[in-house]
């Protein structure tokens, strides 16, 4: 039950998304929906709440705010962090999948997995950049981390 079973961006104010990221964003919402772990972890001498979790990500005052409620709609937490630590990763990674974008339409398949094998690549560092600004608040597997990473993605798109 320590999952995620909703998802919502908050992305009120931020520029409309390319057809690309708008797909990015929702492949990961499908993927994160259909199999997640996380977990959030007891502080201050409290039990930590149980999931499933119905959670909503959006910037707020230049900090990454993941708004976390139970199923009754109830919040069980909110977690902010700094987005100072995500910014050249994220860069990295936009320009990385603008150039896999090109590479689709106009290399050969062996430079097109070059390309994707750097895009993984970076995809993993952010989830790894994540997991560690969440330690000690929250636990997730590192596939949950890469698919919450690109919808971390989306919003810095706009932000």
């Amino acid at each position: 039950m320590s999952r995620i079973c909703q998802i919502d961006i908050d992305d009120c104010g931020l520029p409309t998304p390319t057809p690309e990221v708008e797909q990015e964003r929702k492949v990961a919402v499908f993927d994160l929906l259909e199999d997640n772990s996380f977990i959030l972890v007891a502080r201050d001498g409290k039990i930590a709440p149980a999931g499933p979790f119905a959670m909503k990500l959006g910037i707020r005052d230049r900090r990454l705010v993941i708004d976390i409620r139970n199923e009754t709609g109830a919040q069980v937490g909110e977690l902010q962090l700094s987005l100072g630590p995500f910014r050249q990763v994220v860069k990295d990674y936009y320009q990385i999948c603008g150039s896999y974008f090109d590479a689709v339409k106009h290399l050969p398949p062996s430079q097109i997995e070059a390309i994707d094998m750097a895009r993984r690549g970076i995809h993993n560092e952010g989830a790894r950049i994540l997991q560690e600004r969440l330690e000690g608040k929250a636990e997730m597997d590192i596939d949950t981390a890469r698919r919450l990473f690109t919808l971390v993605c989306v919003l810095h798109f706009g932000g």
